[in-house]
């Protein structure tokens, strides 16, 4: 059954989020030798942007295993879905610092975290650093 984009529970991908022992240690190997521009740094982790994407990968100091982080309307209605189309509801919803997630399963076992944006995208200094988020929508 074909459906239409209006009924996609999934918007795009936010970001891949991949961890690293230290920080400073996957900045230099993804910003100074892949070549990914830093696009926000926060104390435990850094968003690189994608150049054809508005996608990123995010490396972070958190223990979390790597993950993919696709954007939803929201995260709770969207883990109602999910659930009800099959997958497992794993963890949540909790919240980020850009809004809520689930961490949810397909039926074959893959992990996926559905993310919405309530409380709006990160805003950074001039130096790339997580100052606070702006309004949610904007």
């Amino acid at each position: 059954m074909l459906s239409d984009e209006s009924s996609a529970l999934f918007r795009k991908v936010d970001c891949i989020r991949l961890p690293v022992p230290d920080l400073d240690a996957g900045l230099a190997f993804y910003r100074d030798k892949v070549g990914l521009a830093l696009a926000w740094r926060s104390a435990s982790g850094a968003g690189l942007g994608l150049p054809e994407s508005d996608a990123e990968l995010v490396i972070h100091t958190e223990g979390h295993p790597p993950e993919v982080d696709l954007l939803v309307d929201s995260a709770p209605e969207a883990a109602g879905r999910f659930v009800a189309a099959g997958g497992t509801l794993i963890a949540g919803p909790f919240e980020t610092q850009v809004g809520m997630a689930v961490l949810v399963a397909d039926p074959w076992g893959n992990h996926l975290v559905l993310l919405d944006l309530a409380r709006g995208v990160v805003v950074t200094d001039a130096l790339g650093l997580v100052v606070g988020n702006s309004p949610p929508g904007t």
